[in-house]
């Protein structure tokens, strides 16, 4: 009898024993559950398409060698006494801004305003490494550089399509941003949408104007150090180019993001890139032969123009590329290459933004007549 009672105890503490286990097994697996759930929630598009192309965004330190002048340069009294030699010495210029691999083997694409005139390119990785970069090749008009280290089997990013974007679909800004990339080797990620598509506007420089055509707008942030570096899609995809902003800053230094931030179309910078990377150059010394003014009462009355639409042919230089196809003056032109031309800007979008030996479209309009005639631009230095 006492036996079975040792018996039965013995089997009632055991059992006590393997509930208390059994509970304490149940709670770490509900645990550890309500762990992955929590942190698979924090997952999205977003998260996983920044961890994606963070590894392929590169920093970029340049120092280039810039000219400078005396005011009193263009004092011939000074010139006749002092020479050329005192009237200019050149500074070493540091900057940086952002770029972003395209292939294993180190091609990197940024803005030719952040690298295509420098003297030296440092280019920092992710992981901490440096490497000196050359430059393949860049066009000033574009915006566009192509530089290359020499390494391989590096991560790179994919190139999207910039034709298919969606007016407020969500989309990623990363880069360097007041060189925050110096101090921890990692890109800074920040998140918007497209706010506006296909924006063009001309940015006046020298030798060569900058052309900047069918921009993304973006309100993800977009700061000083930031040019060069990728806007994504939610696939982590590259869709543009970081290039400029609209700041209140009244210098380079301080300009930070205000909401309204633009990227270079990435199919505009691979249409740029592949030229590059042939080792060809594009020539943007170009001579069209011909004055243009916008339509206003007196050219509408005096031409019997019943719209305001286009531009004016107000002279045409003898012999010219605009002479040579026909183009005479008072003609107005309504489209070049089949974009319709609403103002000057419109038509110096599209005539800057060629090459010599492009041939430009041109649609006409004279004595309520529309015709088309073809115009070959020339180099100026013919």
């Amino acid at each position: 009898m006492k036996n079975t009672k040792l018996t039965k105890t013995f089997i009632f503490l055991m059992f006590l024993l393997f509930s208390a286990f059994a509970n304490s097994i149940a709670q770490d697996v509900y645990e550890n559950a309500n762990n992955a759930d929590i942190n698979n929630s924090r997952q999205n598009a977003i998260t996983r398409a920044s961890a994606k192309a963070l590894p392929a965004v590169v920093g970029i330190n340049v120092t280039e060698i810039q000219n400078v002048y005396s005011p009193y340069a263009s004092d011939p009294f000074f010139s006749f006494f002092f020479g050329d030699r005192y009237m200019k010495t050149t500074r070493k210029v540091h900057g940086l801004g952002s770029g972003y691999l395209v292939s294993p083997d180190g091609y990197i694409i940024t803005n030719h305003h952040v690298a295509g005139n420098a003297k030296e390119i440092l280019v920092t990785l992710t992981n901490g490494e440096k490497y000196p970069a050359e430059i393949i090749g860049s066009d000033m008009t574009s915006d566009v550089a192509l530089l290359k280290i020499q390494a391989n089997n590096l991560p790179y990013l994919k190139l999207s399509d910039s034709d298919d974007l969606i007016i407020g679909e969500w989309v990623i800004a990363m880069g360097n941003p007041f060189g925050l990339f110096d101090i921890n080797t990692k890109p800074t990620v920040t998140v918007g949408v497209v706010s506006n598509l296909d924006l063009n506007m001309i940015n006046e420089d020298t030798p060569y104007n900058r052309v900047y055509k069918g921009l993304i707008q973006t309100d993800a942030a977009i700061s000083s150090g930031n040019s060069g570096g990728p806007l994504l899609n939610s696939n982590g995809d590259v869709i543009g180019m970081n290039t400029m902003i609209f700041s209140t800053s009244q210098n380079s230094q301080g300009s930070g993001s205000i909401g309204i931030g633009f990227a270079i179309p990435v199919n505009r910078v691979k249409k740029i890139v592949d030229i590059l990377k042939k080792g060809k150059t594009i020539d943007r010394d170009t001579y069209i032969g011909m004055d243009t003014e916008a339509i206003n009462a007196k050219f509408k009355n005096y031409f019997n123009l019943d719209k305001n639409e286009g531009i004016f042919v107000s002279r045409i230089f003898r012999n010219s590329p605009a002479e040579k196809a026909g183009i005479e003056l008072g003609d107005v032109i309504l489209k070049i290459n089949d974009r319709k031309i609403y103002n000057l800007e419109d038509y110096y979008i599209e005539v800057l933004d060629a090459a010599v030996g492009a041939k430009l479209n041109f649609e006409i309009q004279n004595n309520g007549k529309i015709s088309k005639k073809n115009v070959i631009l020339e180099s100026s230095k013919r």
